[in-house]
C-alpha cells in the first residue's frame, strides 16, 4: 500500500513539473509588416505620374481613366485623346483595391477605411472625408510556401510580409504564444502636383469593369468583401454616411447592379437581390455552379458569367455561361462555351467582349446566344487580357502588358488605337 502511494506521489510530481515546463520550437513564417493607423490616415499624397507596374481594375469618368495599383494607389490618365493617353499623376493610397465615382467624387477603400476624394481637378485631388474602420481588415498576398504568423490588428494594418523565424511556446495554457519580432511601418514621401486640365464634371457616375466590388445605385454606394456588403448613403457626395452591413452569403467576388437588383458573382454561383429598399436588400434567387472565380454582367433578361478554375479558384472549369433571368427567382443555364482563362467581360448593345487571359480578347455577336461560338467577330490572341469596358465605339481594356484602346464599328471593324505600356 505504501509503495502504491509513493508511486502515485511520484507520478503527480512529474505531471505538475511537466505542466510548469515550457516547450518551444522555431520555424520560418510570413511575419506581418505593419503600418500604424496614424500613418495610414496621413499617407494619401498625389505625385507625378508613375509607370504602371501590373494590370489592375479600371474605372472611367468623363475623359479620365483611373487604374488601381493593388494596395498601393490609383494611376490617373487623361484620355481626352484615346490615341495618345497621358498618364498624369499617381495617388498613393495604402490599401486601395476598388473604386467608384459619382459626380466629382471618387470613393476608394484604404484598408479598413472608406475615403471620398474630390477629383474635380484630377491633377490636384483632395480628400473630402474618411469613414474609419468601416471595411473588413484586409491582408496583402503572402508566400504560400510558409505559414502566416499571428496578426495583431491593434498594431495597425498589414502592408507586407517579412520571412523570419517564429518562436512558438507552449506551457500549461491551452494555446501557444508566438513571437515574431518587430514589424516595419510603411512611409510615403512625395512631392506635390500642380493643377491643370479640363477636370471632371459634377454630374453622373462613371463606368467600371466586371471585376469590380463597388457599385452605385442613385444615392447609394455598395461595397463587397467576401461575405459582407457595406451600404453607404452618398446623397451628400463629399460626405458619405455609412448605413449598415448586409450579409448576402459566402464567397462573394464581384457586384453588378442592374434594374434595381444586385447580381453577386460568387465562387459557387450567382445570387440576385432586390435593391428596391436601398438599405435592406431582399433575396430573389440564385444560380449555382462548380466552385470557381466568377464575375457577372447583365443585359436585358440574360446574365453573362465567366467561370475560371485553377489555383485559388477551385475546379479546372473555364467557360462562359449564359443564364436566363427572365424569372429572377429561378435563373437557369441557357448555354455554356469553353474558354482558356477567363477574367472580366463587357457588353455594348449587341456585342460581347470577353477577356480570356492568356488566350486574349474575344469579341462575339450576342444576337444568337444559343450559338455564340459561331458568331465570333474578332480575336486578339496576342494580348493577355484582364478586364474590359466597352463605351460605344471606344473599347478600353487592361491586360498584362498594358492599357489597350480600340475603336469599334459593329460588326465590321475593330482597330487598335493605343497602348499605355505596363512596366516601362
Amino acid at each position: 500500500m505504501k509503495k502504491h502511494f509513493l508511486f502515485l506521489l511520484i507520478l503527480l510530481a512529474v505531471f505538475f513539473s511537466s505542466c510548469e515546463d515550457k516547450l518551444t520550437y522555431e520555424y520560418m513564417a510570413n511575419c506581418p509588416v505593419y503600418m500604424s493607423y496614424e500613418t495610414l490616415r496621413t499617407a494619401i499624397v498625389q505625385t507625378p505620374s508613375q509607370s504602371l507596374s501590373r494590370a489592375g481594375k479600371i474605372y472611367i469618368k468623363d475623359d479620365y481613366l483611373f487604374i488601381i495599383q493593388e494596395l498601393q494607389g490609383i494611376h490617373i490618365v487623361d484620355n481626352t485623346n484615346p490615341e495618345y493617353p497621358e498618364n498624369i499623376s499617381f495617388l498613393a493610397i495604402p490599401g486601395a483595391t476598388d473604386m467608384a465615382v459619382k459626380d466629382h467624387v471618387l470613393y476608394v477603400d484604404s484598408y479598413i477605411d472608406m475615403i471620398a476624394l474630390d477629383i474635380t481637378h484630377p491633377e490636384a485631388v483632395t480628400v473630402k472625408s474618411r469613414i474609419k474602420e468601416v471595411l473588413s481588415y484586409t491582408l496583402p498576398p503572402w508566400d504560400l510556401d510558409y505559414p502566416v504568423a499571428p496578426i495583431h490588428p491593434d498594431s495597425g494594418v498589414v502592408t507586407g510580409w517579412e520571412k523570419r523565424m517564429v518562436t512558438e511556446e507552449f506551457n500549461q495554457y491551452p494555446y501557444p504564444v508566438y513571437t515574431c519580432g518587430t514589424g516595419i511601418e510603411g512611409d510615403f514621401i512625395h512631392p506635390s502636383v500642380a493643377a491643370s486640365g479640363n477636370g471632371i464634371t459634377s454630374s453622373g457616375t462613371g463606368f467600371g469593369g466586371a471585376i469590380t466590388r463597388f457599385g452605385i445605385l442613385e444615392n447609394t454606394l455598395y461595397t463587397v468583401n467576401e461575405n459582407k456588403l457595406g451600404i453607404f448613403n452618398i446623397t451628400d457626395v463629399e460626405n458619405p454616411v455609412f448605413r449598415t452591413h448586409f450579409y448576402p452569403g459566402w464567397g462573394i467576388e464581384t457586384l453588378f447592379i442592374f434594374d434595381e437588383k444586385a447580381f453577386f458573382g460568387k465562387q459557387t454561383g450567382m445570387s440576385i437581390f432586390s435593391l428596391a429598399n436601398r438599405y435592406a436588400p431582399v433575396y430573389i434567387g440564385e444560380f449555382q455552379h462548380v466552385t470557381g472565380c466568377d464575375p457577372v454582367i447583365v443585359k436585358d433578361t440574360l446574365a453573362y458569367l465567366t467561370l475560371r478554375g485553377g489555383n485559388a479558384c477551385g475546379n479546372e472549369v473555364n467557360e462562359l455561361q449564359i443564364i436566363t433571368i427572365s424569372e429572377p427567382s429561378a435563373p437557369k443555364l441557357l448555354a455554356s462555351y469553353p474558354l482558356t482563362e477567363p477574367y472580366g467581360l463587357g457588353i455594348f448593345e449587341k456585342t460581347l467582349f470577353v477577356c480570356d487571359g492568356e488566350a486574349g480578347l474575344k469579341i462575339f455577336s450576342i444576337d444568337d446566344p444559343m450559338h455564340l461560338d459561331e458568331h465570333q467577330l474578332a480575336h486578339f490572341d496576342e494580348i493577355h487580357a484582364y478586364d474590359v469596358i466597352p463605351l460605344g465605339e471606344l473599347i478600353i481594356m487592361i491586360g498584362e502588358e498594358g492599357l489597350y484602346q480600340f475603336t469599334f464599328t459593329y460588326p465590321e471593324t475593330i482597330e487598335l488605337l493605343s497602348i499605355l505600356p505596363i512596366g516601362q
